[in-house]
């Protein structure tokens, strides 16, 4: 990296890495790294977007929605000037005043009181999820059967889209997350069932195709009652189902991933169950499944001395951020004894993932279960990581477990 020349202003140190390119989303923390060791802002010439890697700037820019706009696409694409490849998210994607609606929908139907009347539910879902897969031996691909497995089963049963077809959500939210990358060879590799996923999500999203109960009829209450437009609601069931599933997947994966690497916490976990949720966080700060996401500067903004101009992309790191030693000791390090409130993994501020409580629920149900089960876990194979543009995750985690007395 260098500095580039001053003329009056202060001008960014500059950089040609690709972040996107499969060596750095394989191995994202070297480049996070000197990301932030070169400044609190870096301008990306082969993008030409300005990067935020260290936690202070992150944070204060997801805070800020006024200077730093979601509507105009949270991805290298921008909307003032390119036509999105689908309907933007009334949520993800849209600032208030269009964004207050959906998202006061949303916070009322996954409240606590709601999520409490699922918590016996999932949990005995996870116990009987968990006895059927150490049942079957005690090696076992632990993202097939455990992370990936049990979000699949219990929340689309929550949001109340039938059973055909669901092997079609992780598909299309990691197509979903990978559109907000660049136009790399990630997004071509999703090209040809592009149509195909986004028809099938679309209709899970009418009225018809949802049970009589769950979080997606409960949308369309909303609707009747004039809380939300009938054309916003279906679009609010989007939401869920792209945001919903694949980072809770992930997230469960990261938990999972480091209890093998780190034998003492999952101790720690045994004689604590109910460090399952601080598991969950910390695990989310650690691996960061959602490692960036974009915003657009609404007006000349100045960040640490540099000046963005209106109408720039900017690229957030959230997974720099929430390995920043400024903020965090010891940060590649998974440890329970740590507080991680205040990560970014959910983002911040307006934007923040709405649906983090019904994750940390689904979280604190199978790691429960586990803890009851499961002695210790350890690789019994290379775990694979799964490459996308904005997700970080696993495709495979073999694993070998050695039950409880």
């Amino acid at each position: 990296m260098t500095e580039a020349p001053a003329h009056g202003i202060v001008m960014p140190p500059t950089s040609d890495a690709d972040p996107f390119a499969h060596e750095h989303l394989l191995d994202p923390e070297p480049l996070h790294r000197s990301l932030r060791a070169a400044g609190p802002v870096v301008h990306l010439t082969r993008y030409d977007v300005h990067a935020l890697a260290r936690y202070e700037q992150v944070h204060a820019a997801l805070v800020d929605w006024q200077r730093f706009e979601s509507g105009s696409g949270v991805g290298h694409a921008n909307f003032r000037h390119e036509e999105p490849w689908r309907k933007p998210s009334v949520l993800l994607e849209a600032d208030p005043p269009l964004h207050d609606a959906p998202r006061r929908v949303l916070r009322d139907i996954l409240a606590p009181p709601a999520l409490r009347r699922l918590r016996d539910t999932w949990s005995a879902q996870a116990e009987e999820l968990v006895d059927q897969v150490l049942a079957q031996g005690a090696e076992f691909d632990a993202f097939a059967a455990l992370a990936e497995a049990f979000p699949l089963r219990v929340f689309p049963d929550a949001v109340g889209i039938g059973p055909d077809g669901r092997e079609h959500l992780l598909p299309y939210g990691n197509m979903a997350f990978n559109a907000f990358g660049p136009r790399n060879d990630l997004v071509a590799a999703d090209a040809h069932r592009a149509a195909e996923l986004g028809a099938w999500v679309g209709a899970q999203c009418a009225r018809e195709a949802l049970t009589a109960t769950g979080f997606g009829a409960d949308i369309w209450a909303a609707a009747d009652r004039g809380d939300l437009t009938r054309e916003q609601a279906p679009m609010v069931v989007r939401s869920l189902l792209t945001a919903g599933v694949d980072t809770t997947v992930h997230g469960l994966a990261a938990c999972l991933y480091a209890f093998a690497t780190h034998p003492e916490e999952w101790q720690r976990l045994r004689r604590r169950p109910e460090l399952a949720r601080v598991a969950f966080e910390e695990a989310i700060r650690w691996q960061s499944p959602v490692q960036t996401f974009f915003r657009t500067a609404t007006t000349d903004v100045t960040v640490a001395d540099t000046v963005i101009p209106e109408g720039t992309k900017i690229l957030m790191f959230l997974g720099a951020a929430n390995h920043d030693p400024d903020r965090w000791s010891a940060p590649e390090r998974f440890d329970l004894t740590r507080d991680p409130s205040g990560h970014v993994g959910f983002g911040m501020g307006l934007h923040q993932c709405v649906g983090q409580h019904v994750a940390r629920l689904e979280a604190e149900a199978l790691l429960t279960a586990l803890a009851r089960r499961v002695e210790s876990f350890a690789f019994a194979g290379e775990p694979r990581r799964h490459i996308n543009n904005t997700l970080r995750g696993w495709e495979s985690l073999p694993v070998r477990v050695r039950l409880a007395d």
